[in-house]
């Protein structure tokens, strides 16, 4: 394959794993209006794709188990922060607020990367990455409407915050736990460790974990609870993450990332045809900041040459150190 035609490939699989990332929020908001919890979504989301995903992982590992046991805490952390907390996190947003402000505030989380790595590691942020970051503060207070009378519910905006930090340790992880495993055994164990110690909290009775087994209303339609569970499981996490994962790694690190970027438009289109959630203008001008900003703070870091991981944190997305 030429590369002008292996890079056209590359684009395309790296928008379909934006557009099947960004239905996660739609697909969970169905099942939470219906009484699902945001725990027991997040926990069937997950649980079922790293099932889908268990024989590939195996495949790509081909017998290398003691690699699993190089940084088993850093794994451990990945699987129940950066999968299944932000996950977690971001469901409980959208049970309060619009999908597209929470994938927003969510993706607040690339720049408190950088104030960790300033703090953390003393790697102070260049002019570029200030102002990176200046932009996409101006943009939150825009989407939070913070100038107007009109109120978000701050319950909703804390949850979307906490995702954003849920966002930010799976940048941090990501790097840390990439480069020894393959990035389908990541996303396989991340979310088997997620799973089962959602599993384990919600026997012990720490998280609610409600279903309903009835009908839904997806797109203005009644339908079976199984197809949000098909979409949540299937779409929005084994076709995305395979999709970008190979995107990733025919783009390389940086077009991948910002490639990713559009998974807030597709998520914002999903929310309207499918749940007929829509931003105020406001709240849109408020987005094209957050993403300015973070386009700024990607422009400003030094390119990565290892491989990325993906597994968002609430949907998950590429990311420049791995990849909601």
């Amino acid at each position: 394959m030429s590369e002008v035609r292996a890079r056209g490939a590359g684009l395309g699989l790296a928008l379909l794993s934006a557009a099947t990332f960004s239905t996660s929020g739609s697909f969970a908001r169905s099942l939470i209006v219906a009484g699902w919890s945001p725990a027991a979504a997040v926990t069937v989301r997950i649980g079922v794709a790293a099932l889908l995903l268990a024989v590939p992982a195996i495949v790509s590992l081909r017998g290398r188990w003691h690699l699993l046991r190089r940084d088993p805490v850093a794994l451990a952390a990945y699987g129940v922060v950066a999968v299944a907390g932000a996950q977690l996190c971001f469901f409980n947003a959208v049970r309060h607020i619009s999908v597209g402000v929470a994938l927003l505030l969510e993706y607040l989380g690339v720049v408190l990367v950088v104030g960790w790595m300033w703090a953390r590691h003393g790697q102070r942020p260049s002019r570029l990455t200030a102002v990176g970051s200046a932009v996409a503060v101006v943009g939150l207070v825009l989407v939070l409407d913070l100038l107007s009378d009109a109120r978000l519910d701050p319950v909703g905006v804390l949850w979307g915050l906490a995702a954003s930090v849920g966002l930010a340790a799976y940048f941090v992880l990501s790097a840390r736990v990439g480069a020894a495993l393959p990035p389908l055994v990541v996303a396989s164990a991340g979310m088997t460790t997620g799973a089962l110690t959602l599993l384990v909290l919600g026997a012990v009775g720490a998280l609610p974990m409600q279903a309903t087994f009835g009908t839904v209303e997806v797109a203005g339609h009644r339908v079976s609870w199984l197809l949000p569970v098909v979409g949540l499981s299937f779409v929005a996490a084994v076709v995305a993450y395979v999709a970008g994962i190979t995107a990733a790694r025919i783009l390389g690190p940086r077009l991948a990332s910002f490639v990713s970027l559009t998974e807030v438009v597709f998520a914002v289109l999903a929310a309207w045809l499918l749940l007929g959630e829509l931003p105020t203008m406001m709240q849109l001008a408020g987005g094209v900041l957050i993403i300015a900003g973070v386009v700024l703070v990607q422009l400003a870091e030094p390119p990565v040459e290892t491989p990325i991981v993906m597994a968002p944190p609430a949907r998950s997305t590429v990311s420049p150190a791995s990849h909601s």
